[in-house]
């Protein structure tokens, strides 16, 4: 049985490396291309340097990269990421999306790619964050009432955007379950007099600091009890497996776009 050939887009970054070891671990998969933006000062080094199998050239070139890949896995940024979205469309290459911070317009921009390839975009590859989802999905049915809901994340000093990706999706599932628009609902801090909570709004709070790979919390605060829902990612390990998992997904079905509770079958 041939193995699935992954391409990994910002190979040397924190994400990157951690995809490049895992491919290197997995019998079934082989790395096919290492990419980095092209004013890296890693361009033209073995991917071995960042713990990849020995014999893939770290490149810029990302249209001859990809040619004959199965799967781009892309953690980047937005622009970075769309524009390897329409090579992946051009050749025919499916795409594994953990990248966030995109706008609705860019959002848009995958819903069109996914007529031609198989696109998987989720805001967190991690299993244990989608079984999140789905149990928030319960427990906002049963906690529709008299209960106050805040949304707590935490990050390493790094990130550059906020609230999380992973955190608006928290609120999207929330707000969806309980009959609520997130953008009209949603209160991302608060400062000064802020007069008494509006029993309709879902809070966030950030946390920027240090090391922390990504801590999210669900709070639903009631009269006389709090439940608390909370994943903490301890590797970025999870991330990336839950990413080659979802490369193996897009290689056995259609063109479409579909997120991780696909994946997982948790639809």
């Amino acid at each position: 049985m041939s193995k699935l050939k992954i391409a990994i887009a910002g190979c040397t970054g924190r994400m990157g490396r951690v995809l490049l070891e895992c491919v290197a671990q997995a019998d079934d998969l082989e790395l096919h291309a290492a990419l980095e933006h092209a004013a890296s000062s890693h361009l033209g080094r073995d991917a071995s340097e960042f713990g990849g199998a020995r014999g893939v050239t770290v490149t810029a070139d990302v249209v001859a990269a990809l040619q004959g890949a199965d799967a781009l896995i892309d953690f980047t940024r937005p622009e970075g990421t769309l524009e390897h979205l329409k090579i992946c469309r051009q050749l025919g290459v499916n795409i594994v999306i953990g990248t966030t911070g995109f706008t609705p317009q860019q959002k848009a921009e995958l819903g069109v790619a996914a007529q031609d390839i198989g696109i998987v975009f989720a805001p967190n590859m991690s299993v244990g964050v989608n079984l999140l989802f789905k149990l928030l999905e319960t427990a906002s049915r049963v906690l529709s009432h008299g209960y106050d809901i805040e949304i707590i994340e935490a990050h390493h000093r790094h990130k550059v955007d906020a609230p999380s990706g992973t955190a608006l999706g928290l609120g999207e599932v929330v707000a969806r379950t309980l009959g609520r628009d997130l953008s009209q609902v949603a209160v991302y801090g608060r400062e000064g007099v802020t007069g008494e909570r509006d029993p309709s709004t879902i809070g966030f709070a950030t946390v920027r600091g240090g090391d922390i790979v990504g801590d999210h919390t669900v709070l639903y605060a009631g009269i006389g009890e709090r439940i608390e829902i909370t994943h903490k990612a301890s590797s970025r390990a999870t991330f990336a497996l839950g990413a080659l998992r979802a490369a193996r997904f897009l290689k056995a079905n259609p063109a479409g776009l579909y997120d991780m509770q696909d994946v997982l079958e948790l639809k």
